[in-house]
């Protein structure tokens, strides 16, 4: 038998390595992934009026007659609802995929949807058909549905405790980048101008390409090999890679023990745990609490009027005295702006945590509807000097937005429910999240219309709304285990869960040879791993 790694008593434990393979790995799934989802929510804006006109041009030829106004207005909310509606199937396929394939492999099949609506979107103008816009749309909102449900899972199955809320905050940073650059791009100076705007809406096709050459290379989630399939060797040879060639002792006997909370009807490790379907999660009682808070934070993400400072902004910059011709410069700038303050949150949340950034987003972003509704009325008043304040409002709203809400809530569902109910809960969450979207997108011109310069109260109240519940019923969680997150969740739920012990039973110990303290030496001989070498943990 191979020695075996000892931990003293007393001895503080270090962090596990990580390599450079969990780096290229969250840049291989993001660039496919959320990135996506930001760069084809930016890309639509700049060929608005190009597609309008493509719309009444294409409907003249087809029956001799144009549409007046408000029917291209209703095609082209179709073509942005299409994003919506693809958003929502994407987020109901999203579990089943993420169960039947896979993380990795889901985020690899998710790029069908993408390149085949890129070929949609390039293939429109020679068939005189708009129609094919919105189905490229549609295809499009489904790859970003499935993509931001799957990519954060996967993350959080793939990150080291200590890292695991950086590694998942990057699909944030993702998603930020991808608004800047898709914003970039649509430079009329690049491919906003008329000729060129078909190349734009395709040019998504790019990102899906570079995951499909990378990604197949980097390791699928240990967590899901394990728990998942049962296969012990897979997992060890993932986490060798994703921790630099060493197997932390303590996060394999994490995951050992969580494989057996959800293996408590047989003690053979190679059985596949059920996995829960929505409907389960509605009905537990167990998961109650978890559930509300997801469904509250995926809902807030959208109706907080994020997306909707973006389309206001050109009226505010356009008060300000910005020339028309220089608003696409000065909208960069919030672009810019969201990616600054995820990449700031992405350095700071495992130092102030999930909670504190979560709610205090949602406070700050309070305070700014109160102060941007109060200079939009003294603006519209003539009182000098509130068109610069709104547009300083514009700012720090997005940046608020992205130090917290917008990287943290898709972090909740990795981090709160076991690897069975995990993929039914993202989604839920995602469902949640893109009817929310669906819904600002639909009513927010009707509340400019009604309210006026009042227009953000209704976000000032999802945000403080928000902040109270979640500052109420969110424990936080940084740097716990699943154990001790569910155990403050039972708590609330008012569960009396009787869990296993926190060691790894004997029969188990026995099958995997863990041996009297610890070791993982025996459990990588099959992997060419170095007996003598010591854990970091």
């Amino acid at each position: 038998m191979s020695p075996s790694v000892h931990i003293e008593p007393g001895e503080k434990s270090r962090p596990p390595g990580v390599s450079w393979t969990l780096a290229l790995t969250v840049f291989s799934a993001a660039i496919g992934g959320t990135f996506q989802y930001g760069y084809n929510i930016s890309i639509i804006n700049a060929p608005t009026s190009y597609i309008q006109v493509f719309i009444n041009e294409t409907y003249m030829k087809r029956w001799g007659i144009g549409l007046e106004t408000p029917q291209v207005t209703l095609v082209w909310t179709l073509v942005v609802s299409a994003f919506s509606l693809g958003g929502f199937l994407g987020a109901m396929l999203a579990g089943p995929l993420a169960v039947r394939f896979g993380r990795k492999n889901s985020l690899l099949l998710n790029n069908c949807f993408v390149l085949t609506g890129a070929v949609l979107v390039l293939a429109c103008r020679a068939a005189g058909s708009f129609e094919m816009i919105i189905c490229s749309r549609f295809l499009v909102g489904i790859n970003s549905g499935v993509s931001m449900n799957v990519q954060p899972m996967y993350f959080g199955e793939s990150a080291p405790k200590h890292l695991r809320g950086a590694v998942a905050f990057s699909s944030a940073v993702f998603t930020a980048f991808g608004i800047f650059l898709g914003q970039v791009v649509g430079l009329t100076g690049l491919l906003g101008a008329e000729p060129m705007w078909s190349y734009l809406l395709a040019s998504n096709a790019l990102p899906g390409l570079i995951q499909l050459l990378t990604l197949p290379h980097f390791p699928e989630s240990p967590r899901y090999l394990l728990i998942d399939q049962g296969d012990r060797e897979a997992c060890v040879r993932a986490l060798e890679r994703l921790r630099g060639g060493e197997v932390p002792v303590m996060e394999m006997n994490e995951l050992l023990q969580e494989q057996q909370l959800q293996n408590t009807t047989a003690l053979n490790p190679t059985s596949v745990a059920s996995t829960k379907t929505p409907w389960s999660l509605f009905k537990s009682s167990d998961l109650r609490c978890q559930l509300r808070t997801v469904m509250v934070a995926s809902s807030a993400m959208m109706l907080c009027g994020n997306d909707s400072i973006y389309f206001y902004a050109s009226y505010i910059f356009l008060q300000a005295g910005i020339p028309p011709e220089k608003i696409q410069y000065a909208t960069i700038g919030t672009g810019a702006s969201e990616l600054t303050a995820s990449i700031l949150s992405n350095l700071l949340i495992e130092r102030i945590g999930r909670r504190y950034l979560l709610v205090g987003g949602y406070c700050l972003m309070s305070c700014w509807s109160i102060i941007f509704t109060v200079a939009l009325t003294l603006q519209s008043r003539g009182v000098a000097g509130m068109p610069y304040l709104s547009t300083a409002c514009v700012f720090a709203y997005i940046l608020s937005f992205g130090l917290g809400p917008a990287g943290v809530t898709g972090i909740l569902p990795a981090e709160i429910f076991d690897q069975a109910a995990r993929p039914a809960g993202y989604m839920i969450a995602g469902s949640f999240m893109w009817i929310s979207l669906f819904l600002v997108g639909m009513l927010f011109p009707f509340i400019v219309k009604g309210l006026g310069d009042f227009c953000f109260l209704p976000f000032l109240a999802v945000c403080l709304v928000s902040a109270g519940f979640l500052g109420l019923t969110l424990p936080e969680t940084k740097g716990k285990t699943l154990a001790e997150i569910t155990a403050e969740f039972d708590r609330k739920n008012t569960v009396d869960r009787k869990r296993p012990d926190t060691q790894v039973d004997g029969t188990m110990r026995d099958h995997y040879r863990l041996g009297k303290a610890s070791s993982f030496t025996s459990l990588t001989q099959d992997s060419d791993h170095d007996p003598d070498h010591k854990n970091e943990n």
